[in-house]
């Protein structure tokens, strides 16, 4: 009976490591809790119960006791090719290719892992992809180099800022109202022309169109009080960007 009892909780562990790796790098919450499931069915597990919301998961199983376990969720991101790497796992394990004590080491491994691109690369990613943005909002070629330069220095402080103040709301505040006073500053001194589109196409790096995403496909799931957290979260962050450009707007 020990050993049933500790191979149940060897198989929780697995399932709550998994969940939290998913939930953290940015996967719907019923992609989460059905990736969980699956694991422990595969280890003969086929009464457990998970439930989620973004800061913390509960997982539970039946037999051959009742077991209940929570887990704290405190930061989230986005990373696909973590979530990716976790389906991978899950799929090993249903084959029956993984034990449990593999597939704990193979999540351990896949929950330290860095991040595949340096900052430096994201923060000119960023500037690239905000001077797109402005071609796409048909703006002017001349303003081209204006939106990135914008883009890149507001990413570039809501990245600092995250580090030093771990809340997102000044962080994301910050890097608006930096992209608010680089547009400013060079619609100004000649070297860019409109301003509305240069700001326009700065901040949509900071735009949080996968947690607006996530919060829709969790609500059409049934998923209600993720959807909803999600979906206040995403208000919050729109927010934030939007008081920081009109802080630096009421000086032009």
């Amino acid at each position: 009976m020990d050993t049933l009892l500790q191979r149940e909780h060897e198989i929780m562990k697995v399932c709550l490591l998994a969940g939290k790796i998913m939930l953290q790098s940015g996967a719907e919450t019923y992609r989460v809790e059905d990736t969980m499931i699956r694991i422990a069915a595969s280890y003969g597990v086929n009464n457990s119960h998970s439930y989620m919301t973004p800061t913390g998961i509960i997982f539970s199983v039946e037999e051959p006791q009742h077991i209940t376990r929570l887990i704290r969720i405190s930061d989230r991101t986005t990373d696909l090719n973590k979530i990716d790497l976790v389906n991978t796992i899950s799929r090993r394990i249903s084959m029956g290719e993984l034990t449990i004590s593999e597939a704990q080491q193979a999540l351990r491994e896949v929950e330290r892992a860095r991040p595949n691109y340096p900052m430096w690369l994201l923060i000119l990613l960023s500037a690239v992809a905000s001077g797109c943005f402005l071609i796409m909002f048909k703006g002017i070629w001349k303003d081209f180099l204006p939106a990135a330069l914008a883009g890149g220095l507001g990413f570039s402080c809501f990245v600092y800022i995250q580090r030093v103040i771990p809340v997102r709301f000044f962080a994301e505040f910050s890097g608006a109202m930096t992209i608010g006073l680089a547009a400013v500053w060079m619609v100004k001194n000649g070297y860019g022309q409109q301003i509305d589109i240069i700001i326009i196409s700065s901040v949509m790096p900071l735009v949080p169109g996968l947690v607006i995403t996530n919060a829709i496909r969790d609500l059409m799931a049934g998923h209600l009080i993720s959807g909803l957290s999600k979906g206040a979260e995403a208000f919050i962050t729109s927010f934030a960007i939007g008081a920081g450009i009109a802080f630096m707007l009421s000086f032009y």
